[in-house]
């Protein structure tokens, strides 16, 4: 695949791998989890550019709650690595909208904020404030208590950004990016060398349209992430 810098394809010379993704998508928080977790295993450092896949824009409303209730029951039992609980919270609390959480992610990019690092750093405690402590992630001073969490996140500097509105365009501008055919879905990973993968390692169907039916998960591999990091790894070209 050519070097496209609007969707995040890289060229030859990038170590950088890009997601587009939403926080509320338990596909995406498990591909996230699983790569940075090979990273780690591996001891190789990777830079994520996390890039926003808007689901209630696409959708034109809230994921339904008993939709992602059902995806983090069958993907939690598969992996219970990931630590992800049932919501226990009252359902009065629970997100309903992920934009708040998606434009700090994109505001943290900013290096006065922390940079790649930093949003990638938020980006991980948000998923694991919603999917394991059920945080109502769609309050920005609930967002700015995570931040503080965070190690390589200003979280004043993002408090300013915030204030001053930073992120949301960013995540309109992707929301239009994504409506090409190019970007499939939340999650889709690209990095260079042509890598590209829709929900990666991923097999599973619906037995009948929600919320009539199930997910039914049957199978998951993360040789897609070895086989990624590989690239990342390799000379460049």
């Amino acid at each position: 695949m050519a070097y496209d810098s609007d969707i995040g394809t890289a060229d030859g010379q990038s170590r950088t791998v890009t997601v587009w993704s939403d926080i509320g998508c338990p596909w995406a928080t498990l591909a996230l989890h699983t790569l940075h977790a090979q990273a780690s295993a591996r001891g190789q450092q990777i830079t994520v550019n996390h890039r926003a896949f808007p689901l209630e824009l696409f959708n034109r409303m809230p994921t339904p709650k008993f939709i992602v209730d059902a995806e983090v029951t069958v993907i939690g039992g598969k992996r219970p690595d990931l630590g992800w609980r049932p919501w226990r919270e009252p359902e009065c609390t629970y997100p309903v909208t992920m934009l708040p959480a998606l434009e700090a992610v994109q505001a943290a990019k900013d290096p006065a904020v922390g940079g790649l690092r930093a949003s990638d750093e938020l980006d991980t405690a948000l998923r694991a404030a919603f999917y394991i402590d059920h945080a109502c992630i769609s309050i920005s001073s609930v967002v700015l208590d995570i931040a503080e969490g965070c190690g390589h996140v200003d979280t004043a500097a993002l408090a300013d950004a915030i204030a001053s509105g930073a992120g949301r365009a960013e995540v309109y501008r992707d929301w239009q990016i994504a409506q090409g055919p190019k970007i499939q879905g939340s999650p889709h990973v690209f990095a260079r060398s042509g890598f590209t993968r829709h929900n990666p390692g991923v097999a599973y169907h619906w037995s009948a349209p929600p919320p009539a039916g199930f997910p039914v998960f049957e199978s998951y591999s993360d040789r897609w992430a070895a086989e990624l990091l590989d690239v990342l790894a390799a000379p460049a070209d």
